[in-house]
C-alpha cells in the first residue's frame, strides 16, 4: 500500500512541474511551439525518465536480464503497454495540462482506475459487484460535473482539455491491465518492464512522432536550455513514481495499484498552491472527492482497498 501511496504524492509533484516547463516561453512563443509543446514535452519527459532507469538499472547490473525479458511472450505484451501509456496516455495528459492546468487534469485523469476495473473485467474476466459499478457511474458523473466550468477562457479549450484527459484515462487504464498481465511472469519483474516502458515509450516518439511533426529542430533548441532541466526535475519524479506503481501492480494487483495512485489529484492541487499558488473552489474540490472516491470504489472496493490484502500468488 505504501508504495501506491508514494507513486500518487510522487506524481503529483511531476505533474505540477511539468505544468510549469509547459508555460515557458519554448511552448507559448509562437503557434507552432504551441503546438508542439505536449508531443515534444513528452518526448523529452520520457527519454529523461528513461536515462534516469538506464542509471538506477546501470547501478544494478539489469541489462542483460531486460535484453533477456524482451524476448519473452511477457516483454512483448509490456511493450504493447508501453505504446498504451506513453505516446498514447502520456500525449494525452500533457494535453491536458496544455489546456485545462495541471491540477484539472490530474482530477480527470483519475478516472483511469475505474476504467481500468471494467476493462479488466471484459478482458480478464474478472467482476464487478453493483457498487464497484456504482463507483464507476460516480466517477464518470464526478468528470462531466467538473467538465462543466473547466477554468479556462476559451470553451472549446477546456472542451478539447476533457477529451485528451479522457484519452489519457484510456491509456493508462490498458496499460495498467497488460502490465499486471505481464508481470504474471516470473521471467520479468516491475523494474525491468518499467525500463522497457519508459524506453519503449521515448524511441517511439523519437522515430515516427517528431519525424511526422518536425519537431526535432525545436528539441534541439529545448534541450540545452532551463526548460529542459526543468522537464529533467519532472522526469526524475515521474520515474520515481512509476516505480512505485509498478512495483505495487506486482506486489497487490493492478486495481488496487490504480486506486492508491489517483491520490496524485489531490496532491497536484497541494503541489499547485505552494508552487504555483493555485487556489481551488469549492466545486473543484467536491468534484475530486467525488472522482477518487468512486474510482477507489469501482477500481477495488472500499473493504479491499482498507485492508491492503496482497494478490494471491
Amino acid at each position: 500500500m505504501f508504495d501506491g501511496l508514494l507513486a500518487g504524492l510522487l506524481w503529483g509533484l511531476d505533474t505540477v512541474v511539468l505544468g510549469v516547463a509547459l508555460s515557458m516561453s519554448h511552448f507559448v512563443s509562437t503557434e507552432q511551439a504551441v503546438f508542439l509543446a505536449p508531443f515534444i514535452s513528452t518526448f523529452i519527459h520520457d527519454i529523461c525518465s528513461s536515462l534516469w532507469m538506464f542509471i538506477y538499472m546501470g547501478a544494478k547490473k539489469q541489462f542483460k536480464n531486460i535484453m533477456k525479458a524482451l524476448k519473452t511472450k511477457s516483454g512483448k505484451f509490456i511493450v504493447l503497454a508501453s505504446l498504451l501509456g506513453g505516446p498514447i496516455g502520456m500525449t494525452g495528459y500533457v494535453l491536458s495540462i496544455k489546456y485545462i492546468g495541471p491540477a484539472y487534469a490530474a482530477i480527470i485523469s483519475a478516472l483511469f482506475p475505474a476504467i481500468g476495473a471494467f476493462l479488466s473485467y471484459i478482458f480478464l474476466k474478472e467482476k464487478m459487484k453493483i457498487y464497484q459499478m456504482i463507483g464507476l457511474v460516480f466517477s464518470i458523473g464526478g468528470v462531466i460535473a467538473l467538465g462543466y466550468t473547466p477554468g479556462v477562457n476559451n470553451v472549446s479549450n477546456g472542451f478539447l482539455g476533457i477529451l485528451f484527459g479522457l484519452v489519457c484515462v484510456l491509456g493508462w487504464a490498458l496499460e495498467a491491465v497488460i502490465i499486471a498481465y505481464g508481470l504474471k511472469d516470473t521471467d520479468i519483474n516491475d523494474e525491468q518492464a518499467l525500463h522497457i516502458r519508459q524506453t519503449t515509450s521515448a524511441v517511439f516518439y523519437g522515430i515516427i512522432i517528431l519525424p511526422v511533426l518536425k519537431g526535432w529542430g525545436q528539441v534541439l533548441e529545448i534541450i540545452p536550455t532551463n526548460t529542459a532541466a526543468i522537464i529533467l526535475l519532472a522526469a526524475l519524479f515521474g520515474t520515481a513514481s512509476y516505480l512505485f506503481y509498478y512495483k505495487a501492480i506486482n506486489k497487490i494487483g493492478a486495481s488496487k495499484a490504480m486506486a492508491l495512485n489517483i491520490t496524485y489529484s489531490a496532491w497536484s492541487i497541494v503541489f499547485g498552491y505552494f508552487l504555483l499558488k493555485e487556489i481551488r473552489d469549492l466545486k473543484d474540490i467536491i468534484c475530486a472527492i467525488v472522482i477518487i472516491g468512486g474510482s477507489i470504489v469501482a477500481a477495488g472496493g472500499i473493504k479491499e482497498f482498507l485492508r491492503g490484502k496482497e494478490k494471491s500468488a
